[in-house]
């Protein structure tokens, strides 16, 4: 109880009041519920690597702080000032100085070593690697699988253990690609190249986020990596060459009509004259589980609310309201979900 004798009321309360946060902090810090971009919970052997890196970081700056508060508490105790006698005061040690900065400067160039050597590792092009090139685009992921002529946005799919190298690029501002708990972060600039990988080892959906400040929604600028097994990614790659459905029929017929007569300047649908790549696109929109950036469940409810109005439901959308009427979303939505 030394620490409080020389404190006034107010400071021992004070003391108490950040005692007791720091408590709370380190209460909630060991939840045991994993959220969806917990990238301390790696599922892949790059996100592995680097929660490796992170573990051996994070337990020698543990070390290194409890060994400094020690020494500190120890000293303000010790030489603290007392009745009769006043605080001991210290200048100059040259040899505590030396120490001091050999010691700091041992361990970084300790932990440059691993570090150094896995970026050196993940910058190269891994063996048998899927290629897969990412476009970032204010708010949204276009994904094109240039070995396989297949184009699709916001939802990447991969095979299960084996290595993805992304190829990323950027089209208007800079963002940056990250998927927690597959892999670390990179930045999307425009007019450069840049190139990470990943790897999968179990099958199920990776859920991810721009994380560069890149305008109004960039909160809303997310992705989603589904995992597959082989056979059934090798049967989606199949399905996703396909063109879409040579004719529809009702109020889907009504549908293509008003899209190819307002969308067609933005999109493109495999099998149609809609050809154009400003905005996401759409051969086999209805088999995707989002949309807008993945922000969005894909839904009937939700596609009437987009169309009717994007910008009011995601800000900064570059997607335009065309006005149209309650009965034309209607036909728009009903075409939108035969392209499966």
């Amino acid at each position: 109880m030394e620490l409080f004798r020389g404190l006034s009321a107010r400071g021992r309360r004070l003391l108490l009041g950040v005692l007791g946060m720091s408590l709370a902090l380190f209460g909630g810090a060991c939840s045991t519920d994993v959220g969806p971009q917990d990238y301390l919970s790696p599922e892949g052997p790059i996100a592995e690597r680097a929660d490796g890196l992170w573990d051996l970081t994070f337990a020698i700056a543990v070390v290194v702080f409890l060994i400094v508060e020690a020494v500190l508490v120890f000293t303000v105790i010790r030489f603290r000032r007392r009745p009769g006698r006043e605080a001991a005061q210290f200048h100059g040690n040259t040899k505590v100085e030396v120490v001091l900065t050999l010691i700091p400067t041992l361990i970084l160039a300790g932990l440059a070593v691993p570090t150094v050597k896995a970026i050196a590792d993940l910058s190269k092009a891994p063996a048998g690697a899927l290629n897969v090139t990412v476009t970032a685009k204010q708010f949204w992921w276009q994904y094109e699988y240039p070995d396989a002529e297949v184009m699709t946005a916001n939802e990447m799919h991969v095979p299960i253990n084996q290595p993805v190298l992304l190829t990323l690029e950027g089209a208007d501002v800079i963002h940056s690609f990250w998927i927690p708990k597959l892999t670390g972060k990179q930045d999307v600039v425009p007019g450069r190249t840049n190139r990470m990988q990943f790897e999968a080892t179990k099958p199920g959906t990776y859920w991810g986020q721009c994380t560069e400040f890149c305008g109004l929604s960039h909160a809303n600028m997310r992705l989603r990596v589904i995992a597959h097994e082989p056979a059934e990614f090798e049967q989606w790659l199949l399905d996703q060459q396909q063109p879409a459905a040579a004719s529809v029929s009702g109020a889907a017929a009504e549908g293509q009509e008003i899209f190819m007569g307002t969308c067609v300047s933005c999109h493109a649908i495999k099998g149609t004259d809609a050809q154009a790549t400003t905005g996401p696109d759409l051969t086999h929109f209805a088999t995707r589980e989002t949309f807008a950036g993945a922000m969005f469940e894909n839904n009937t409810e939700n596609l009437k609310r987009w169309i009717d109005n994007p910008p009011a439901v995601k800000p900064g959308a570059q997607m335009p309201d065309y006005g149209l009427s309650a009965e034309e979303i209607d036909a728009v939505v009903a075409y939108l979900q035969t392209l499966k």
